[in-house]
C-alpha cells in the first residue's frame, strides 16, 4: 500500500468510517450499469451432464441454476430472440489437446459422442438455435458466436451456466471485450463451490456485466 493510500486508510479509521470493499469499488468509480440494449440474445453456457455431476466436473448449485434457466429459455422462445448453448468437444483421438486439458485433465472425457458432453434434456437446443462446441473457457473464443449474434441484430448478451467463476465468467468478460452489453443471471449460474460463485459475480457486477436475477430480466424484455 502506497503511503498516500494507507494516509487515506487512516483517516477513514480515525473518523470512525472504515472503508470496506464496496467503498472502493464505488470511489473508483466502478460498479455502474452498462444496461440493456435493443436486442438480447442468451448464451446457455456448458449446461451439460458432466457439469452437473459432482463426480466429474459439477457441483450441487448448477442442476438448480439449469431448473431456473427453463422460464428464461422459454421467454426468449417465445418473444423470437436468438439462442445458443455451447458445450465443451474435445477429439476422441486427443488430437485438439491443449492447456485447458493439461490443467483440467477431466475434459478430455467430453467428446462429440460422450454423455458428459451432451447438453441437458431439460435444456435442449431447438431448430434454429447455435450449438457452439469449444476447446476454451470462453464460448465466443474461435468460436464465431459473436459474429452469430451480430447478424441477428443482438446487442445485448445474456449469459447463463456453469461454471460460474470459469467459462461462465470468461463468456461474459469476452462478451464485454466484443463490445457487448452484458448481463450475467445470478440465479441462473451456478459452481461447485459457494465462495468462487459469489466472488466472481461481484467482480463482474463491478468491471465487465449487469448482473441481475432471472424475475427481473424477464421483466425487462418482456
Amino acid at each position: 500500500m502506497s503511503a498516500t493510500a494507507r494516509g487515506e486508510d487512516v483517516a477513514q479509521r480515525q473518523e470512525g468510517t472504515p472503508m470496506n470493499d464496496i467503498d472502493v469499488y464505488q470511489r473508483q468509480g466502478l460498479g455502474r450499469p452498462s444496461g440493456l440494449g435493443r436486442r438480447c440474445g442468451l448464451v446457455l453456457v456448458d449446461f451439460v451432464n458432466g457439469f452437473v455431476d459432482p463426480a466429474l466436473l459439477g457441483g450441487r448449485h448448477v442442476a438448480d441454476a439449469a431448473a431456473r434457466t427453463l422460464p428464461l429459455l422459454q421467454a426468449f422462445r417465445g418473444l423470437g430472440l436468438p439462442v445458443a448453448h455451447s458445450r465443451v468437444v474435445f477429439a476422441a483421438d486427443g488430437s485438439d489437446h491443449n492447456m485447458f486439458c493439461r490443467k483440467a485433465p477431466a475434459l478430455t472425457r467430453f467428446t462429440e459422442e460422450a454423455e458428459c458432453s451432451q447438453i441437458l434434456p431439460l435444456l435442449a437446443p431447438e431448430a434454429g438455435e447455435r450449438i457452439v462446441r469449444k476447446q476454451s473457457a470462453s464460448a465466443f473464443f474461435a468460436t464465431g458466436l459473436a459474429d452469430w449474434l451480430r447478424a441477428r441484430g443482438v446487442d445485448t448478451a445474456v449469459v447463463v451456466g456453469c461454471t460460474t467463476s470459469g467459462c461462465v465468467r470468461a463468456t461474459a468478460v469476452d462478451a464485454m471485450q466484443h463490445d457487448f452489453m452484458t448481463v450475467v443471471v445470478e440465479d441462473c449460474v451456478g459452481d461447485r463451490a459457494q465462495g468462487p460463485h459469489d466472488a466472481s459475480l461481484f467482480d463482474l457486477r463491478q468491471k465487465y456485466a449487469d448482473v441481475m436475477d432471472r424475475d427481473a430480466l424477464l421483466s425487462a424484455i418482456s
